[in-house]
């Protein structure tokens, strides 16, 4: 259920904001969870919400109907269709929408991550004049669908003081892998009230790293999540400070590494994390170093022409250009398997990061880093595949999907259950990464420092002895293959492409479906 497990909070990107992986319970196949964030609206100011749902498995819900009951803030906000759906009010302070085409819950990113969600079409939240500051109350969001499906969330709606921060300009640096970077952190104040207190919220690639430790700011490993600022901000000034960053010694080079910071009220971050301490999610490390502070910005900096600004200015960013040649190595892995005619037989194939560098592709398309491919050997036919993995048409060559981040070190195997029809002598097929994809999105990678490795067999002979078996062989991978472990857990707080709060993500980690598909 959703107060018991943290997995929920990845898919809505608090957990990548805020906690640190830990353990937590399964939840029922049939379950389905659903979710909407809590909301501080401005008398005057609008903003979108929209009904999450959670399982962990993949579902579609047909017939569904969503009811937005906002009747303890009656005459003090309004909800309305933003997305052209069907909606009535069938009562003051009670709003039914329909969702015609139903709503499909998919996984989501990180790489086995085993959470699958689905959206709503969104509407509008806006307070009315009758609002005041202060003024609080909840909206219950139910639905219903084909087959029985409901459930229901409560979330808190404020009022508050509207305000308005943007972030300073993007700037370019260079460094070389292992190399430090200073940059500019900078905020202004273009709206018409003072800002009181805020917090920026880190999205940075794998290879970002601080060692800094300040003690307002929150951690998980080496990546700085965020930071709470408690200062106050006069209309039309600015604040700044520097961060230091180190690039990973395993930074791809040559290439362009991106880190963003978007700025919020300390109320929005509030909406936003708050359920985290309901599910019982871990807090990120704070640091117990001095604090990190701001001084008046330089004239500059400060963007006051920019009085007409939406959230999307709330943001400031850095690329950083990194030089010199640091590359990555993707090595197959094949399977040696035995078994008797009519066994079916486990092959683990897939392939390993050798490095140096890790290979990180996370964008926002999700698209893989790379591609394998997997002949089947003679004889044999694949009665349980991959779920990353489709078969090519009129072959017997399976096309598998990678993560978008392949850290270097790392071993990324899949399994492929194989029924033995012919004993054929030394039967052999191939794996091979870094196979071409016509794909839509890229996912070739085609700069892989040693080539000769990017082959490996799969082998399939006649149990030992000619005999026993039981119906059932075995195998395993060449060259020491180690189970897959996809990003690991330690930065599962820290990877950019999980920072997904409030439109900060940039990036994504690759999608992960589940274990294998029964053919």
């Amino acid at each position: 259920m959703l107060k018991h497990s943290i997995r929920w909070l990845v898919g809505l990107g608090v957990a990548g904001a805020l906690v640190a992986a830990s353990a937590t319970p399964a939840v029922a196949a049939a379950d389905i969870e659903p979710y909407v964030q809590d909301t501080t609206l401005a008398v005057g100011s609008t903003k979108n919400t929209r009904l999450f749902l959670y399982s962990d498995e993949p579902a579609t819900l047909n017939d569904v109907s969503v009811r937005y009951d906002y009747r303890s803030l009656a005459n003090k906000i309004t909800i309305v269709p933003a997305d052209q759906q069907e909606c009535a009010a069938p009562e003051p302070g009670v709003l039914v929408c329909e969702e015609p085409f139903g709503v499909s819950l998919s996984e989501l990113p990180p790489l086995g991550s085993g959470i699958h969600r689905g959206v709503t079409k969104r509407v509008d939240m806006a307070a009315t004049q009758d609002a005041q500051v202060g003024d609080s109350g909840n909206v219950v969001v139910s639905f219903e669908a084909a087959g029985g499906q409901r459930g229901s969330y409560t979330s808190q709606v404020r009022i508050g003081e509207g305000v308005d921060l943007a972030g300073g300009p993007f700037t370019t640096h260079s460094s070389k892998p292992g190399g430090k970077v200073t940059v500019p952190l900078a905020v202004t104040n273009v709206g018409d009230k003072p800002v009181t207190g805020f917090v920026a919220v880190f999205d940075l690639g794998y290879s970002i790293r601080t060692k800094d430790r300040f003690s307002n700011c929150l951690y998980s490993g080496d990546h700085l999540l965020s930071c709470r600022f408690d200062e106050e901000i006069p209309v039309g000034s600015g604040l700044a400070t520097t961060l230091n960053f180190e690039l990973a010694k395993d930074t791809y080079a040559p290439t362009n590494q991106t880190g963003y910071a978007e700025f919020m009220t300390i109320a929005d971050f509030e909406d936003l994390t708050r359920v985290r301490e309901a599910v019982g999610a871990r807090a990120a490390t704070r640091g117990g170093g001095p604090k990190l502070t701001l001084a008046e910005a330089p004239s500059r900096m400060r963007q006051a022409d920019q009085t007409d600004v939406g959230p999307g200015y709330n943001y400031t960013g850095w690329t950083i250009k990194v030089s010199g040649r640091n590359g990555t190595d993707l090595a197959a892995i094949g399977a040696t398997l035995r078994g008797r005619a009519g066994a079916v037989v486990t092959a683990t194939v897939g392939f390993r990061n050798n490095g140096p560098a890790t290979l990180d592709k996370t964008n926002a398309d999700w698209e893989a880093a790379t591609h394998t491919v997997v002949e089947l050997p003679p004889g044999t036919t694949a009665v349980e595949i991959p779920a990353s993995c489709h078969l090519r048409p009129g072959t017997r060559t399976y096309q598998c999907a990678s993560e978008m981040l392949l850290v270097a070190g790392q071993t990324y195997t899949m399994t492929f259950r194989l029924r033995i029809d012919k004993v054929i002598p030394n039967a052999r097929g191939t794996v091979h990464v870094n196979a071409p994809c016509e794909c839509p999105g890229g996912g070739n990678f085609e700069d892989d420092t040693k080539p000769v490795n990017d082959r490996a067999t799969i082998v399939v002979n006649a149990v030992q002895g000619g005999g026993g078996g039981g119906g059932q062989g075995s195998g395993d991978g060449d060259g020491g293959a180690l189970p897959i472990t996809g990003s690991p857990t330690g930065l599962i707080a820290g990877i950019g492409g999980l920072l997904l709060v409030a439109g900060v993500g940039v990036r994504l980690l690759a999608r992960r479906r589940t274990d294998r598909l029964v053919v």
